[in-house]
């Protein structure tokens, strides 16, 4: 199965800007489940510099630089994106073992030393995002949660209260709004759920990491999908000592399959920003952007040898 991807972010500057030097992360990464079939990025006005490499958590990385004046900057990028379903199952199957860990089994486990504990020990760390444990953000997570308990379930129960707590309201908040903010309004987007469980399962003592991508919405029944109204979106990870990581989305109480796309992840936001810059100029800024997921089915026998070559 193949996803096409098209996303767009453009910049409205009020005055000319005379240079801009931008970090870009809108190449999604490779994964057990999903393969970059092809990647193409463009912009308005032309690039001077453009420099691809990995950042510290594996993400793909773009350093671009434009020296010409400038009254906007637009990026675009157009992504293909092919899925492996039978990876994506044998994922959900493991999932059914590592609901065998209970909660007291992962702290008890996340004190050793292993290779892999000792990398999913950052992500219990606080970051620029979630610099502090709020104890009424712990409680409240914590009525979920006993050490004899699945861990796996009761990440699951409380994923699914903080859907049903939660209103999703698209403006309320901003990449700075606190966690502590949103959980006393209780309500926010993607994003500010995202970091609310990673804040509240971190500080249970877990491992959590925040995921950045996208997800293939659907129109109503009998009506076709109109281009441009798919957006980015994020979710939350967490590390089962012995079994790996489990995506978890708060946003549609979802534990994603072959609708999420990954576009990379970090300690939170902040690891993952889609484009962070600088620019020289003056003056109020503007932004928008277009985003667009396809799914493609592919047929059989390109099934059949696609997974032959991997």
């Amino acid at each position: 199965m193949l996803y096409h991807i098209f996303h767009s972010t453009q910049f409205s500057y009020q005055q000319w800007v005379s240079f801009s030097h931008n970090l870009i992360r809108l190449k999604p990464r490779d994964t057990p489940f999903q393969t970059v079939v092809d990647f193409s990025l463009s912009t308005d006005p032309a690039i001077a510099e453009l420099e691809g490499y990995t950042d510290y958590f594996g993400n793909h990385l773009h350093h671009m630089l434009i020296r010409e004046p400038h009254h906007h900057l637009k990026v675009t990028v157009r992504t293909c994106i092919a899925m492996d379903l039978q990876a994506i199952q044998q994922h959900s199957t493991l999932a059914q073992y590592a609901k065998d860990v209970t909660y007291g089994q992962a702290l008890q486990a996340l004190k050793t030393s292993t290779p892999e504990v000792i990398d999913a020990k950052q992500f219990r760390m606080p970051s620029k995002f979630i610099t502090k444990m709020d104890p009424l953000v712990r409680d409240y997570a914590a009525s979920s949660f006993s050490h004899q308990r699945s861990l796996y379930e009761s990440v699951q129960e409380f994923m699914g209260r903080i859907y049903h707590d939660f209103q999703f309201v698209s403006g309320f908040s901003d990449v700075n709004t606190p966690v502590e903010t949103v959980f006393e309004a209780r309500k926010g987007v993607c994003q500010d759920f995202a970091h609310l469980a990673i804040s509240a399962l971190r500080s249970l003592g877990l491992a959590v990491r925040y995921v950045s991508g996208y997800i293939e919405t659907l129109p109503p029944s009998g009506e076709e999908k109109l281009f441009g109204v798919d957006a980015s979106h994020a979710w939350f990870a967490i590390f089962i000592p012995g079994y790996g990581w489990f995506d978890f989305d708060p946003t549609n109480n979802l534990i994603p399959y072959d609708q999420h796309i990954v576009l990379g992840y970090g300690r939170d936001y902040a690891d993952i920003a889609p484009m962070q810059g600088v620019v020289f100029g003056s003056g109020r800024s503007n932004v928008s952007v277009t985003v667009d997921v396809t799914r493609e089915e592919m047929p059989a026998q390109n099934q059949s040898q696609s997974q032959r070559q991997s």
